[in-house]
């Protein structure tokens, strides 16, 4: 199958691999990458594949694809691209949809304090993380998790069930549609600016200083101090 793959990170990297593996025909859209997150670009080229940072656009499409995968692509799709792929275009998202729509669901969702995410393949739509589902598993928050470690997590598990995904799409498999009117939004940008509100309790403080672990990424601050544990946020407030 002809195959436009949407993706950045280690895991674009790793759905790249298992597509090649399974004999498709690839055509990569992504981004530049940092030092510390895995080029796809990089592999993309290492693999012998078509692939171009410039983003998505049906006059980008040197064939008509058969299907569309997004892994953690940056930009929205634009409706002429889901048209042409006559509506299989799947994405996958670090939440249990429709709960945490939008950016940085993991964090937010230690920070709020919830025992259980996941992550949920969907179709696409020009409604952000409103598409109808896929399939989706959970995933318990571990009391000792930082962002990395979670997220990790997460897309370790995700990355298992792609193909999976993959293949329910070609097979014309009907998604669950969402139920309107649930769920959160959040918009791009770090939580609260990194920073630690005088106001809150200390789980929030001890949940909110884990979420923000993310290196090379500033940790939280409080009061303009730099904080990396709890320990040393509650030190500067008992002084």
């Amino acid at each position: 199958m002809k195959v436009a793959l949407c993706g950045y990170n280690w895991i674009g990297c790793h759905c790249l691999r298992r597509l090649l593996d399974a004999g498709h025909d690839v055509a990569v859209f992504t981004h530049e990458s940092p030092y510390h997150i895995n080029s796809l670009l990089e592999y993309a080229l290492k693999s012998g594949v078509d692939v171009t940072t410039e983003p998505i656009a049906t006059g980008r499409l040197q064939t008509k694809p058969d299907i569309l995968c997004s892994v953690f692509y940056r930009e929205i799709i634009p409706r002429d691209v889901l048209q042409t792929v006559e509506g299989k275009a799947f994405n996958v998202h670090p939440s249990l949809l429709p709960e945490y729509r939008g950016c940085s669901s993991l964090t937010w969702a230690m920070i709020n304090g919830e025992s259980e995410v996941g992550y949920t393949y969907h179709y696409l739509t020009q409604d952000v993380d409103r598409g109808d589902i896929i399939l989706q598993r959970p995933i318990l928050v571990e009391d000792f998790d930082t962002q990395q470690s979670l997220y990790e997590r997460v897309m370790f598990e995700a990355a298992k069930d792609f193909m999976p995904a993959f293949s329910l799409v070609t097979e014309n498999i009907s998604g669950i549609p969402q139920p309107r009117g649930v769920g959160q939004h959040y918009r791009r940008g770090c939580p609260h600016g990194g920073q630690i509100d005088p106001t809150w309790n200390d789980e929030k403080v001890e949940r909110f200083v884990r979420a923000m672990i993310a290196p090379p990424l500033p940790v939280a601050t409080y009061c303009g101090t730099p904080i990396r544990t709890f320990r040393e946020y509650r030190q500067i407030v008992d002084q």
